[in-house]
């Protein structure tokens, strides 16, 4: 790597995006640019509403819930400790579980949680936006709505009709897997007639196919969306099937919302599993045997289990796994990121930052001042234009 100048490394990026065996892993940045909030503001506005709806499940639920957990806890990480509250009351003899010194049955820890799934579903379909000091800039209502679609709809069109011109039919589909709840993958890539496959077969009323064990398709269509936390149109029904609803629609009966927190222990015990498959094909796609590409985008590497999956699959000896990471690491690189790139299969990690690019141990190395291709528009700018600045 040594004798490599620093154009050559970029060259090396910017081949590894073209790899025919390519899957995506999106996060909540992609859809700051749509009007969506990141984890902390959507943790602010969750607070803020059930504060404003419902005082009494503010006061006696949520604040202690908080209380008991790290300063810098977010929804998700409510959510599940909720979920393990619901399980303890579940197994225990009175069907009752102290918070702080409230009583509360299964049934009303249920309620709370179904609340809070709901203020995060209403808020994804009608946007928010939020400034840095926590006061609300701009947000959307059911009925007037101020998400974008816009940079999705251009990352689509570029990774499907730029990239690909001319030998889409011979390349396998383009996985993208997303932690993001909202639905602006699956949209872009219809308003731009893409052809995919998502688990779920039916129309605007859909059943989830896909169980555990399953493969992805290798074709058939151009893409495979994989939604690892679930969705904000997945409910459960009393049966235990998943079914993809459209908004405000009665039928089919399907109260509880599947939106899959890193929290296992519900989905064990009622023996739901998507979310157990979701991560199987993550794992099987990175276990590939041949070589293929993971390219990261909007993901801050804050999840343990993500994380977890990466490294595991990567450290393998023969994984020929290649990370490219777009993240902003302005200051410092992600913890595990930095663990990743001075480890044993460092080579095969690439980190494009506003600093520059890192390849391994080395680096930076610098592309331009303040460099943007960290961003989900910049990285889409360098897939229509490759990285010469």
């Amino acid at each position: 790597m040594d004798d490599m100048s620093n154009n050559e490394l970029i060259s090396q990026l910017e081949k590894n995006l073209q790899c025919s065996e390519l899957s995506w892993l999106l996060g909540a940045g992609i859809s700051y640019d749509a009007k969506l909030p990141l984890m902390y503001p959507l943790t602010n506005r969750v607070s803020n509403l059930l504060k404003e709806n419902d005082l009494e499940a503010f006061n006696n639920c949520l604040v202690p819930l908080k209380s008991e957990l790290p300063d810098d806890c977010h929804v998700e990480h409510i959510l599940s400790h909720l979920g393990d509250y619901i399980a303890l009351s579940e197994r225990s003899k009175s069907k009752q579980i102290k918070i702080s010194d409230n009583i509360f049955t299964k049934n009303e820890l249920e309620i709370i949680h179904n609340k809070i799934l709901k203020i995060i579903s209403d808020t994804i379909r009608s946007g928010y936006v939020e400034g840095k000091d926590g006061n609300v800039l701009e947000e959307g209502s059911p009925d007037n709505p101020i998400v974008s679609i816009d940079a999705h709809n251009k990352f689509i069109e570029i990774l499907f009709n730029h990239q690909q011109a001319g030998i889409q039919d011979r390349r396998k589909p383009i996985n993208l897997f997303t932690t993001n709840y909202d639905t602006l993958i699956e949209d872009a890539l219809a308003l731009n007639r893409i052809p995919c496959w998502d688990g779920f077969s039916g129309g605007s009323v859909a059943y989830r196919t896909v169980a555990y064990g399953d493969n992805l398709p290798t074709s058939g269509c151009r893409a495979n969306v994989i939604k690892m936390h679930g969705s904000i149109d997945w409910f459960l029904c009393e049966k235990g099937y998943v079914w993809r609803v459209r908004a405000n629609d009665k039928y089919p009966k399907a109260n509880k919302r599947v939106l899959i927190y890193p929290q296992s222990t519900k989905y064990i015990a009622t023996q739901q599993d998507p979310f157990s498959t979701q991560f199987d094909l993550f794992r099987n796609t990175l276990n590939s045997r041949s070589r293929n590409v993971l390219a990261v985008c909007g993901y801050s590497f804050g999840d343990e289990h993500i994380n977890n999956e990466i490294e595991v699959a990567m450290s393998k000896i023969n994984n020929k796994t290649v990370l490219l990471a777009f993240v902003e690491c302005k200051d410092l690189i992600p913890m595990d990121l930095e663990k990743w790139r001075n480890s044993s299969f460092g080579k095969r990690v690439f980190i494009a930052t506003i600093n520059g690019l890192y390849v391994g141990a080395e680096g930076p190395f610098k592309r331009k001042d303040d460099d943007l291709w960290w961003t989900f528009k910049g990285l889409t700018e360098i897939l229509q234009n490759g990285c010469e600045v």
